[in-house]
């Protein structure tokens, strides 16, 4: 298998509302719609098995690294991100790899 692959993981903040995570979850889904690069794109929230998880994870996949970036800068993604994730955010963990 070959592609670029995005994963990203909160943690929300105190007081983050239920309804403010499926906001979230809901605007997310509809990007696969908006940009065409996504090829694959799955995310959900922790199912509260393990200790010190965290609270949601998105998984993004792209035929390569310029496919992620224009992902990454679309106009789209960019208002959720700083919209609408960042200000329930308290913590952040993400990495991309080639596969």
């Amino acid at each position: 298998m070959s592609g670029f692959r995005h994963v990203v993981m909160f943690r929300w903040a105190e007081g983050t509302t239920t309804g403010q995570q499926e906001d979230v979850a809901a605007r997310l889904s509809e990007l696969p719609g908006l940009i065409p690069e996504i090829q694959g794109y799955d995310m959900g929230a922790d199912a509260g098995v393990s200790p010190g998880a965290f609270d949601f994870v998105l998984v993004a996949d792209f035929a390569d690294r310029d496919a992620y970036l224009v992902y990454r800068d679309h106009p789209a993604h960019r208002e959720i991100v700083d919209g609408r994730i960042a200000p329930i955010t308290a913590e952040r963990a993400v990495v991309q790899y080639e596969r």
